[in-house]
C-alpha cells in the first residue's frame, strides 16, 4: 500500500499548519509501515492549467505519477474565501492528463479529507474536495477531519495537535488503511 499526502497549502514552514499536519500523517503512516510520499504544492512548480501545451510540463508528469501511484491520498487544505486554494484546485485539474489512462484519472484511489479554517466553515473546502475527487473517479472515505484553527494545537506556543484533533486524525487514517494506530502504538496487530 502505497499514501500520498497532498499538501494543498502554499506554506513552506515545517512548523505552519500544513507543515504540522503533513508531518503527523507521515510520522503515524511510517509507524504502520505503509511507504508514504507528501506532494507540497509550494514546492511542485505547477504552471497554470492549460491543455493547448504541445508539451506536458515536467513537474506536471512528475505529479502525475505520484497521484496515480499512490493506493491512497489524503488532502490537506486550508479554507480560502470559502473553498480550497486556487492553486490547488489547478493542480487537480492537471490531473486531466490522465483522462486517456486505463482506468482514467484517480479510478478506485481512497481519499481523506483535512481542512483547517479560522471560522467553523472548514467543511466548505472539505465539500470542496469530495466533489473534485468524485470527479475524478476517486472513492472518497466517509469520515472527514475540518478543523477549527483555534482548536488545533494544545496552547498557542505549542505546535503539537491537541488530543482531540489527533485522535480523529487517528481514525481518518484508520479508515483509510483499515489498521487500527492504538493496537499499531501497543504492538499488538488486528
Amino acid at each position: 500500500m502505497k499514501a500520498l499526502i497532498f499538501n494543498g497549502a502554499l506554506e513552506r514552514r515545517q512548523e505552519s499548519n500544513s507543515g504540522v499536519l503533513s508531518n503527523y500523517f507521515v510520522e503515524q503512516l511510517d509507524q504502520l509501515g505503509i511507504e508514504n510520499t507528501v506532494f507540497n504544492l509550494a514546492d511542485s512548480g505547477i504552471p497554470l492549467f492549460d491543455m493547448s501545451l504541445r508539451k506536458i510540463p515536467n513537474s506536471v508528469k512528475i505529479m502525475n505519477d505520484l497521484f496515480l501511484q499512490a493506493d491512497l491520498h489524503f488532502w490537506l487544505s486550508p479554507l480560502y474565501h470559502g473553498s480550497i486554494p486556487g492553486v490547488m484546485k489547478n493542480c487537480l485539474d492537471w490531473l486531466e492528463v490522465s483522462a486517456k489512462n486505463a482506468p482514467p484519472y484517480l479510478t478506485d484511489r481512497h481519499i481523506g479529507f483535512v481542512c483547517w479554517a479560522d471560522g467553523v466553515h472548514a467543511l466548505q473546502g472539505i465539500n470542496t474536495m469530495d466533489t473534485i475527487a468524485k470527479s475524478l473517479r476517486a472513492w472518497t472515505l466517509p469520515f472527514s477531519v475540518p478543523i477549527v484553527k483555534a482548536g488545533l494545537f494544545e496552547n498557542d506556543d505549542s505546535r503539537i495537535i491537541s488530543s482531540v484533533y489527533q485522535s480523529k486524525l487517528d481514525l481518518l487514517i484508520q479508515l483509510a488503511t483499515g489498521r487500527s494506530l492504538v493496537l499499531e502504538k501497543a504492538g499488538s496487530h488486528p
